[in-house]
């Protein structure tokens, strides 16, 4: 494999480390293929990416010059719709690639006119790569509104870990413990998640016995953050309602451990990564049917509802926390799904074909 691509180059905006699920996919990814003898060089623009500054667009431009002719370049759709100044001359002497984890313009909450400047820089960088690798049929379907054809597009999902611990199989609830049901919700809090809209259905089944885990960033979008912590005290919900930030990973193993349900609300999702890690430790989910979700989550794993609609959640959660047996149900979907899911290797494998197909 690593005669037939030699060296990979993958481009990202701001921290490679960032704890999101894109980011992961490009870490994992990246890890997998130099198991596999694959070298890859990673190369971070500036944070402003996808609207980018003049400084970090010379900076971008400067640094896909330093890159030998003919190298396989693999954007990340994060800096690729802020880069399509600087494609025209690259394209000219690299192989180039994106990788697509949903459309930019798609993000919730942005301004009409950022998200039409967003599809315009997307779909003109688009011109200039020889081909698009996304993470899910979704995405894949949702680049045909970009002009991409079919054949430019390669669909590798998400890989789950082979030996993740499955969730203790439903024991019997401890009537001792007072948080009765553990819902856990993983997400950084954006207004893409629809941390709003799960709050306000929770708040309906404040007669309910149930505890909210939620972790992820609370610092990658400090203005969401605010309203969601607002919103909690508004709510009356402090005392059920626990915000971690981002925590390390054995914290969130802990985390799913303690859960006996999986919750997330998002207004969009190209593919769902917590929600296959969910899958792969057996836990029960609700959420909604946004974007590529649907296809991650089958029916015998989780309820979905349309994204957006508090009343709709409210009625699915209620129908888990009331129903023991709708949750042990959906919990030996979930084991079924997630041990039917690709692992890690599966993935980089699919990635270094995909690669290979689609700059020939």
């Amino acid at each position: 494999m690593s005669a037939t691509l030699g060296e990979l180059h993958l481009v990202v905006p701001g921290d490679p480390s960032t704890a999101t699920g894109g980011y992961v996919y490009d870490r994992r990814i990246v890890a997998e293929l130099a198991r596999r003898g694959v070298a890859v060089s990673v190369h971070a623009l500036d944070a402003s990416f996808p609207q980018p500054t003049p400084a970090a667009l010379r900076h971008a431009r400067e640094a896909l010059a330093r890159l030998p002719d003919d190298a396989i370049v693999v954007i990340d759709g994060l800096a690729l719709g802020g880069l399509e100044r600087v494609l025209p001359d690259a394209a000219a002497r690299l192989r180039l690639l994106a990788l697509i984890h949903h459309p930019l313009a798609l993000e919730t909450g942005l301004p009409d006119g950022v998200a039409a400047r967003l599809r315009d820089a997307e779909r003109e960088a688009l011109r200039f790569v020889r081909g698009a690798i996304v993470t899910s049929r979704w995405t894949a379907q949702a680049l045909a509104a970009y002009g991409v054809d079919a054949a430019r597009i390669r669909v590798v999902e998400p890989g789950v870990d082979g030996a993740l611990p499955l969730r203790r199989r439903l024991a019997p609830p401890d009537p001792a413990r007072r948080s009765g049901v553990n819902l856990l919700c993983v997400a950084t809090l954006t207004p893409r998640k629809g941390h709003d809209v799960l709050l306000d259905a929770l708040a309906d089944l404040r007669d309910r016995r149930w505890h909210l885990t939620c972790a992820g960033s609370t610092t990658r979008d400090p203005a969401t953050a605010e309203r969601i912590r607002r919103k909690i005290a508004r709510l009356r919900l402090m005392q059920r309602v626990s915000l971690l930030g981002e925590v390390p990973d054995d914290a969130l193993e802990r985390c799913y451990a303690r859960a006996d349900v999986f919750v997330l609300a998002s207004h969009l999702e190209g593919y769902g990564m917590a929600l296959a890690d969910a899958l792969a430790r057996g836990l029960p989910i609700v959420a909604t049917t946004a974007g590529a979700i649907p296809h991650t989550v089958p029916p015998e794993a989780g309820l979905l509802v349309p994204p957006g609609n508090s009343r709709a959640l409210a009625q699915a959660l209620a129908q888990v926390l009331d129903d023991e047996a709708l949750r042990r149900a959906l919990a030996a979907g979930a084991r079924a799904a997630g041990a039917a899911l690709p692992r890690w290797e599966d993935s980089a494998a699919r990635f270094a074909a995909a690669v290979a197909a689609l700059v020939q």
